[in-house]
């Protein structure tokens, strides 16, 4: 049954959760919100959605570029290089991400007769990114489904596993993760400094997946 809105931007993650529920997404949402990479991963949900016969629509949020504090909304070089840890990673940040793009697909969600909102976040994520732990899931659910007739909730399946144990999802689904983007710096190659280019170096490699990311080193 087709009950679902998926928030997919066109990373590893996303892409994983778009292919492993396949069969109860009825609309792929991916939002613009200005940062360095969002270019590059939109085009990698368009493909992927393409492929598999997707709706898929693009909305964008340029205010948060604007208006809001994060190195992933400064260009390449405001990007942090090296682990992939809460000191390094703090400046990426962008504040309350998840809830503004869980509430706008929320009202997407109701508005086509959906009852879920499938997210990617992963347990990797939380020392980081407050809006992708357990309990902010669980809180934002919570008032999606009081905010809404139609009781509309959050899925999020990766929550308490790793991005290494995603990666194993993908290979079974034979997912080619050649066709996605991780560089937080947002240019035509990964990087490979940067810290998600380490963590998406590091889950291939754990997974048994042959990396064929075009990295710069």
């Amino acid at each position: 049954m087709k009950d679902s809105v998926i928030i997919l931007s066109g990373g590893m993650d996303s892409v994983t959760l778009l292919y492993d529920h396949l069969e109860r997404i009825a609309l792929a949402v991916t939002f613009d919100y200005g940062s360095n990479h969002n270019k590059r991963e939109a085009v990698c949900a368009a493909l992927h959605c393409q492929r598999l016969g997707v709706e898929h629509i693009i909305i964008p949020l340029d205010f948060m570029a604007r208006y809001f504090k994060s190195s992933l909304l400064e260009g390449a070089e405001a990007i942090p290089e090296g682990e992939y840890d809460n000191d390094n990673m703090h400046s990426t940040v962008v504040p309350f991400r998840n809830g503004i793009m869980l509430a706008i697909a929320a009202g997407m969600a109701e508005s086509r007769g959906l009852s879920r909102v499938m997210m990617a976040n992963h347990f990797g994520d939380h020392a980081i990114y407050p809006d992708c732990r357990e309990e902010f899931v669980t809180h934002m659910s919570d008032a999606m489904r009081s905010g809404t007739y139609a009781g509309v909730e959050v899925l999020a399946p990766y929550t308490t596993i790793s991005k290494t144990d995603i990666a194993r999802i993908g290979k079974r689904l034979g997912i080619d993760y050649s066709l996605t983007y991780s560089c937080y710096k947002g240019e035509s190659r990964h990087c490979g400094r940067c810290a998600t280019c380490r963590e998406r170096r590091q889950a291939l490699l754990e997974a048994g997946i042959d990396d064929h990311t075009d990295y710069e080193e």
